[in-house]
């Protein structure tokens, strides 16, 4: 897909900020991915809006060259549909992790998902609370001990995957950041998806979270790609998304095909983006309004 004029490579989705995550982070490989997926696709930093929440991995859309908002904790779903309904022509890509994606903000991927707004979300799952350093996550495994439960995890962990697919999300996947090539290939696919898009990607914590680790991730993820799954049938992808243990499924889990996304079932984009419209209101009232929220 072709959506540029000028071809660019991923360095080209560089921003001037370094990232300022812990050394041997698995946000570095996300953000790698994403750069890479970007370029790749030819698309452009000005066709881009990048949105995230609060959080290690929230601090993302500082170091793409792209459009970018930091918001709310939580939040970033909410943000990023308003911004796609204003201009649908806009490729969204909300970015997060685990506590920030599926707790706080939780209530905002069931309803996305089931708007099916034509948008990407990308949550960096390490399992852990890792900007408040070390806390348990909605993610985070049974016993698990941390500095929140030291005696162990007495909650049941969700599943994002079947969350996901049960309330009507229409691309599903996850990658392992320490596997570049298939992370951006989930991430290529997610963008070119028409509809909500759930990219859940295992970033370890190497500083809070030693049970979820590099190593811990390499001995068990397989490729559902190499295991013949059809991604058409939403049941065995449920099916698969709740096998855990010495095998963990990576890939693509579920792709719904011929679904139309919010942006194509709203009559009043027909016309073109809200963004690029005549406001249709005088400069008088167009200054009260501005005086207002300045």
């Amino acid at each position: 897909m072709t959506t540029g004029t000028i071809e660019l490579t991923a360095a080209d989705f560089r921003s001037g900020t370094s990232p300022d995550w812990c050394p041997g982070c698995g946000d570095f490989g996300v953000l790698n991915s994403l750069q890479r997926a970007c370029a790749e696709l030819g698309l452009q930093p000005h066709q881009i809006l990048t949105v995230s929440g609060i959080g290690c991995s929230s601090n993302l859309p500082g170091y793409i060259n792209s459009y970018g908002m930091h918001t709310l904790h939580g939040r970033s779903l909410a943000f990023a549909t308003g911004a796609k309904m204003a201009n649908h022509e806009l490729t969204v890509i909300a970015t997060g992790g685990d506590g920030d994606g599926y707790g706080i903000g939780g209530n905002h991927l069931a309803h996305t998902s089931r708007r099916n707004v034509d948008l990407t979300y990308i949550v960096m799952n390490n399992q852990i609370y890792g900007l408040t350093t070390g806390q348990i996550s909605p993610t985070s495994r049974l016993d698990m001990k941390t500095k929140s439960t030291p005696f162990g995890n007495v909650e049941t962990p969700i599943n994002p995957i079947t969350s996901a697919i049960m309330n009507g999300a229409t691309y599903v996947a996850r990658a392992y950041s320490g596997d570049i090539r298939h992370t951006t290939a989930m991430i290529k696919g997610a963008i070119e998806h028409k509809g909500f898009s759930l990219v859940d990607i295992f970033s370890p914590c190497v500083t809070f979270n030693d049970d979820n680790s590099h190593d811990f991730f390499k001995s068990r993820v397989s490729k559902l790609e190499e295991q013949g799954h059809d991604s058409s049938d939403w049941k065995a992808a449920c099916e698969k998304a709740m096998e855990w243990g010495d095998t963990i499924n990576i890939g693509l889990f579920f792709q719904g095909h011929g679904i139309a996304s919010l942006d194509a079932r709203e009559p009043v984009l027909k016309d073109g983006p809200m963004s690029s419209r005549p406001l249709k209101i005088t400069e008088d009232q167009t200054k009260k309004l501005l005086g207002r929220m300045m």
